[in-house]
């Protein structure tokens, strides 16, 4: 018996859905269309650098191997975790091996946009985006129907779709449809970054972060001679980012003790300082999770489906998670006999990653104890080389593939 082909729509080619739709566009009987806002230009100097956690370079070894050795070969290893006041006091080094299976990479979010898009292209609409999606009414044809707009406001329609993955980010329009907009909750720190074509790899190589007080900087080397970096301070819970702040004597008053800047931070500080006008300002914050509905025709991967505080660099890590075991359940499902099951294999998927993104979400929210106004990085820190904290961050970094 011939078998009818899935219609299967990704709104959003970010991590997950460009992961997503490499590998469902090589099940038989799957119909695969992606739908992304941005044009192939938008994201060629796109955004700033990410560290990409072990975990889920696990995940891509242990279901999208080919991805992994080109993800690999395109970055920088993440290999250890430094801390150290601004003043250049060192708090803890960890060496990931000692809570890993192998190491992170580094990497620009450009370069990850290209390495993911390239394969997909011939099935992704670039410049367009979900205007409306919606089940079937009445003399449509189901289950859903999904409207699109491009950047010349040209509108279409996709109906016949068995299954919609949203992987549309933290502002997601796929959940607002089905879910509502989320209400986030608010951390109390603000959060900036930076890309610096600039590379100093005797000063910042690997991950490291550094401290005056709660105000944290973060920074990294990436492939192409760049800099990543990042810096918060405690703000009020229902406050935005004061204009005040952001100025390159505000900031260099935050970071800089009463002892003066290491070398590492004066020269983290002074990139600051020189190029406020290129900074991303945000303002942490997390929203409840939410994977599939209970029709099981709709998915949210990634943003759209648990955004969570960056901290322990989970937010992309978690994503590329999310499409491997969505990945693997979905796989199954198409390989069954008869007719794939797609809302069997959401629920699966569901309970799979469920209580894995809880525990990640958590743990990274809890690790932002250092961040928050009146903490004490050198108590703070020092409660991140204990064994039980050890033993969760190899939880995270080694537990991908629960069944």
């Amino acid at each position: 018996m011939t078998r009818r082909r899935k219609r299967i729509v990704i709104v959003g080619t970010g991590v997950a859905g460009s992961i997503m739709a490499d590998g469902l566009r090589k099940l038989e009987n799957a119909e695969v269309i992606c739908l992304e806002r941005a044009t192939t230009e938008d994201h060629a100097e796109a955004g700033t650098g990410l560290n990409v956690g072990p975990n889920a370079i696990k995940a891509l070894t242990l279901y999208h191997p080919e991805l992994a050795r080109t993800l690999l070969a395109e970055s920088l290893p993440w290999e250890s975790w430094r801390i150290e006041l601004t003043g250049g006091r060192e708090l803890m080094h960890l060496p990931l091996r000692e809570v890993a299976d192998n190491p992170g990479v580094r990497i620009r979010w450009a370069m990850l946009y290209q390495l993911l898009r390239q394969p997909v292209r011939d099935c992704v609409r670039f410049g367009v985006e979900a205007a409306a999606v919606r089940y079937a009414r009445a003399g449509e044809t189901g289950p859903i129907v999904l409207e699109t707009v491009d950047r010349d406001a040209r509108t279409d329609k996709i109906d016949g779709i068995d299954l919609l993955v949203g992987g549309d980010g933290r502002y997601s329009k796929v959940r607002q449809a089905f879910w509502g907009a989320p209400k986030p909750t608010m951390i109390g720190v603000c959060i900036f970054r930076l890309l610096l074509n600039e590379a100093r790899p005797d000063l910042v190589d690997d991950y490291g972060q550094w401290f005056n007080g709660p105000n944290r900087l973060l920074a990294f080397r990436v492939p192409g001679d760049s800099t990543y970096i990042s810096g918060s301070f405690p703000i009020p819970l229902d406050s935005d980012v004061s204009d005040d702040i952001k100025n390159a004597d505000s900031l260099r008053q935050l970071y800089t003790p009463p002892e003066g800047l290491s070398a590492k931070c004066a020269f983290l500080v002074d990139a600051i300082c020189n190029n406020v006008a290129h900074i991303h300002w945000a303002r942490l914050q997390e929203a409840p999770v939410e994977f599939c509905d209970r029709h099981g025709r709709i998915l949210l991967l990634g943003d759209a489906a648990h955004p969570m505080v960056p901290t322990l660099g989970q937010g992309g890590t978690q994503a590329i998670e999310d499409a491997c075991i969505a990945l693997d359940e979905l796989r199954r499902a198409f390989a069954a006999p008869g007719e794939a099951d797609i809302a069997a294999a959401l629920r699966r998927i569901e309970a799979r990653r469920l209580p894995r993104v809880q525990f990640a979400a958590g743990f990274s929210r809890d690790a932002t104890d250092t961040m928050l106004a009146g903490a004490d990085p050198v108590t703070g820190t020092l409660a991140k080389t204990s064994p039980e904290f050890r033993a969760k961050l190899a939880r995270l970094y080694r537990d991908v593939s629960a069944a």
